[in-house]
């Protein structure tokens, strides 16, 4: 009976034995960590975080790029008109043919700043510019345009803006803008020089409300061409 009962403590005790030995290994296999991929070289450049920009100083630069752009696109314009008009003439033999001359004169009054003119002829931009600081309206008279063209007639497309100038009780003014549009045909005879002053002034009169008063009239006159021997201007 003693014999039998050791028996049975061996037994149990290898039993449990084998299921404590059982339970580490568990263990061991949980606890292993899993394999995982060589972390890069402590040396290697990591990527640097994105540069964050401030949405005034982005606004302000894209404005300054749109400037840019359009500047570069006027001076194109520019070119391409002159090359055209110049091809044109050398096409039709008329080389010495006749000549235009384009003068814009700026009659407004203080209430209006001039801050943006556009010319074109014959459909081809000849002259742009564009100043908010005041330089643009500061000149009084300007050529915009003095070259060989084919005699005949031509079309003279003007685009003038302007902005409200006031102080005291016309300080409304500052937040208004004023725009005009005019076409004029004038002739180009054979040998002579058209001159065409473009006027801005104001119309009308002190009952006339301010955004009917900007208006353009045109001054054409034709010279006789003068001869490349001839100096100043030709005869009138």
């Amino acid at each position: 009976m003693r014999g039998t009962v050791a028996l049975l403590v061996v037994a149990a005790c290898v039993g449990c034995g084998a299921v404590v030995a059982m339970a580490q290994a568990e263990d061991a296999t949980a606890t292993q960590p899993e394999a995982q991929k060589p972390d890069a070289p402590s040396g290697a450049a990591r990527p640097a975080p994105a540069a964050t920009i401030d949405a005034g100083t982005y606004a302000v630069r894209l404005r300054d790029l749109e400037q840019r752009i359009n500047e570069l696109k006027e001076q194109i314009f520019r070119s391409k008109a002159r090359l055209s008009l110049l091809a044109e003439t050398v096409l039709e033999g008329v080389v010495g043919g006749g000549q235009a001359v384009i003068v814009h004169e700026n009659r407004m009054s203080d209430s209006y700043k001039l801050v943006r003119i556009v010319y074109a002829l014959d459909g081809a931009p000849i002259f742009t510019k564009a100043d908010e600081e005041g330089s643009l309206d500061e000149q009084k008279e300007f050529e915009v345009y003095n070259g060989s063209i084919v005699p005949g007639e031509h079309t003279l497309t003007v685009n003038l803006e302007y902005r409200g100038h006031g102080y005291g009780v016309f300080a409304y003014l500052k937040g208004y803008r004023f725009k005009v549009r005019s076409m004029y045909t004038f002739a180009v005879p054979e040998g002579r020089v058209s001159t065409v002053h473009v006027v801005g002034y104001e119309k009308g009169g002190p009952a006339t409300p301010l955004e009917e008063r900007p208006a353009v009239r045109y001054i054409e006159r034709v010279e006789r061409q003068a001869r490349p021997e001839a100096s100043g201007e030709g005869d009138r």
